[in-house]
């Protein structure tokens, strides 16, 4: 790759290394120029750039980033769209994820262009968050390189999600005279919880006396639709001949561990009934919901991942946690980053005057054309639901979107022009959203790949507020929000839309390149659609 200072009129294809703007001009780091650009940076008095240019061997960063992220995303994880060079990983279900540390120690060591970071091996997330990210130090990475890294990763991601499978559990406490009742019911409480935040549910709870012949009875007579038997003692375990374990074998059971290297909770238990069912002996920290060791063994008996003494050895390596900023409640603040909330919502209000009849009933591929765009708003991976604002003639257009999962919302606003179905549909929108997907019904040409371009880029903490598709060198739709726009789009007026906020706040536009002509051609007259639609 050549990078450096380069003349403007040589400029034509190169990526741009640095940020530019000028009266009436916002060009972005990366953007490639393309000769239209290199006339705007030149009406603008600039002559010389600071541009890079790719050799013959060398891949764009965004190619890299999509073909790399593919093959990493393993079972339970999806791959988002590369923008900037960096393509994330996200979690489809709740579960731990899983890695191959030694492998991608090498991947990072292929070529400093590629980089993978991850989080911590076991780690527990939930649906929605993000797992790895793959970045391509700007702007490109040598082709040798990559497929140095596809040799690496092979037939076998190096990144998995092993869901959580729900478990019924039964909780016995065993009792002293010492011991409040109110301890016992925190107890039971926090172990519920603790359950719940895995999918999974104490579904019952016994209190017996503290010695081993009444617990062993409690044991042998655990119900069989128990997953898993968790038992919290009176006092904590301090021997394999203490009452506990000497319980569990009594009533058949077997104890197969016990200690682990994880502080708080190493005088946990672990064993098996006389079935093979799991139980656990608690540690005394589990009466509080703060991290301890029993969150990790609980973790992994919900993924149904193996617990044998290697893994618990490995266990050792971050198993300090009592200096760990703690939750509230298990998993109760969680600071792992995740995708963002982006709703859709499709304008579909209007009377459809210039084309003489109602345009988004007529027929594209076989189907009205608004159920066309609303099936393709709903197969991107990017929106987290849909909104359909109706008006003119809502029953028929309810009745074309009939059996699809959206909402809908009925006004007379469209009246007004598209400001008031946008401002009827902004009524609705959930209020924990971090972006909003304005949509046009009338644009069937759209394809969902374009919305997870659009969500790809979408990063407001690094500039990139406002996501706008761009096809040859011309801006489109749909238009992709950060949600802190709402409030103003709720002043809008006429029939432009949002129009005059992409020009307050050009300096937020992201424009993201698309290859569909789809996002310029809207069919809002019988020429257009004849011209478009065969």
């Amino acid at each position: 790759m050549k990078f450096g200072p380069l003349s403007v009129d040589q400029a034509v294809d190169a990526l741009l290394a640095h940020s530019i703007k000028a009266e009436g001009l916002v060009f972005k780091k990366g953007r490639k120029l393309s000769a239209e650009d290199v006339g705007r940076l030149a009406a603008a008095g600039i002559t010389t750039i600071i541009a890079a240019r790719l050799d013959a061997g060398d891949m764009h960063e965004d190619e890299v980033a999509d073909r790399l992220a593919a093959l990493l995303a393993g079972t339970g994880l999806r791959a988002g769209q590369a923008f900037t060079g960096r393509a994330n990983l996200f979690a489809e279900a709740s579960g731990i994820v899983t890695l191959d540390a030694d492998r991608i120690e090498a991947l990072n060591g292929i070529d400093e262009a590629i980089t993978l970071a991850t989080l911590p091996p076991f780690a527990q997330v939930q649906a929605g968050d993000m797992v790895a990210t793959l970045k391509v130090i700007p702007f490109a990475a040598p082709r040798t390189a990559v497929e140095t890294a596809e040799e690496i990763i092979g037939a076998l991601p190096l990144l998995s999600l092993t869901a959580f499978r729900p478990m019924a559990a039964l909780l016995i406490q065993t009792q002293l005279p010492v011991l409040k009742a109110s301890v016992l019911d925190g107890t039971a409480r926090v172990t519920s919880e603790r359950l719940t935040a895995l999918g999974s549910a104490l579904i019952g709870e016994m209190r017996t006396p503290h010695n081993a012949d009444a617990l062993a009875t409690a044991i042998a007579a655990c119900p069989a639709d128990v997953d898993l038997l968790l038992i919290a003692g009176a006092s904590a375990i301090v021997d394999r001949a203490d009452v506990i374990p000497a319980a569990i074998e009594a009533a058949g059971g077997t104890v197969t561990r016990f200690g682990l290297p994880v502080d708080p909770g190493n005088l946990l238990l672990l064993g098996t009934l006389a079935d093979g069912r799991p139980v656990v002996g608690l540690p005394g920290c589990a009466r509080s919901p703060k991290l301890n060791g029993l969150d990790w063994i609980l973790q992994r008996l919900a993924a149904a991942l193996p617990i044998d003494a290697p893994a618990i050895r490995k266990m050792a390596i971050g198993g300090l946690l009592s200096e760990i900023g703690t939750r509230p409640q298990p998993r109760g603040g969680r600071d792992v980053p995740r995708a963002p909330k982006i709703s859709g919502l499709l304008l579909a209000a209007g009377r459809s005057s210039r084309m003489g009849r109602n345009k988004l009933l007529m027929p594209v591929d076989g189907r009205p054309m608004v159920r066309k765009v609303a099936e393709t708003l709903l197969a991107a991976r990017s929106l987290q639901d849909l909104t359909v604002v109706l008006g003119h003639e809502t029953a028929l257009v309810r009745q074309a979107l009939d059996g699809l999962p959206v909402q809908f919302v009925e006004t007379d606003r469209y009246q007004e022009g598209l400001s008031g179905s946008l401002k009827a549909g902004l009524e609705s929108l959930p209020q924990d959203i971090d972006g909003l997907l304005v949509a046009l019904g009338d644009m069937p040409l759209v394809d969902s790949l374009t919305i997870d371009r659009l969500a790809a880029a979408f990063n407001p903490t690094e500039g990139r507020a406002i996501c706008q598709p761009v096809h040859g060198g011309q801006r489109g739709n749909p238009v992709l929000w950060d949600s802190r726009f709402i409030v103003e789009m709720q002043e809008v007026t006429g029939d432009t839309g949002a129009r005059a906020l992409l020009q307050r706040h050009a300096g937020e536009i992201c424009e993201v390149a698309c290859p569909s002509p789809g996002v310029l051609i809207d069919l809002d007259t019988p020429e257009a659609f004849a011209a478009n639609i065969v």
